[in-house]
């Protein structure tokens, strides 16, 4: 009779326990995607570029201002940024972006800026970079005579290399 006591209980015991390990699962599908991403940012605008200085019979001396970065993050390859104005500067005046390349990238060195977009840094691949230098020089001859306080807006894009 104990016997059968202890083996009742048992039964009972795996009866309960069975049912309250017994577990039930359920599935989810998870979509996932990185999309493309280039972004870049400078740090804000350089000071005023004036010329006022020449020494006796040469041009005058350009102004040159290294105050200003960029923060460049692009998950893509072979990309590049091109530095643009938004207008022509004045005549027989030049003013020139020197940008140093993230550490994927080559600087196309000391560029003159124009109204069409060219290119500063080649060969970029996959960066999450920040404070890289920009650098600008403003230059103009003595045939550009007495220029007034003016304002360029200069982009820089990042697009697909070629």
């Amino acid at each position: 009779m104990k016997k059968l006591v202890v083996l009742t209980t048992a039964m009972l015991l795996l009866g309960v326990c069975g049912t309250a390990f017994a577990a039930t699962s359920a599935n989810q599908t998870v979509t996932y995607q990185v999309s493309s991403i280039n972004a870049i940012s400078v740090s804000g605008n350089p000071g005023p570029l004036v010329i006022s200085t020449a020494s006796a019979g040469y041009q005058p001396a350009a102004a040159s201002d290294a105050s200003t970065s960029y923060a460049i993050t692009t998950n893509g390859s072979d990309k590049r940024i091109t530095g643009m104005l938004n207008s022509a500067m004045p005549d027989n005046t030049a003013l020139k972006a020197t940008v140093t390349a993230p550490s994927t990238g080559t600087s196309a060195g000391q560029v003159t800026l124009t109204a069409s977009a060219l290119n500063l840094v080649t060969g970029i691949a996959a960066v999450a970079q920040s404070g890289i230098a920009i650098s600008y020089e403003f230059s103009a001859t003595v045939a550009s005579g007495v220029i007034s306080s003016a304002q360029k807006t200069v982009t820089l894009t990042i697009a697909d290399g070629f």
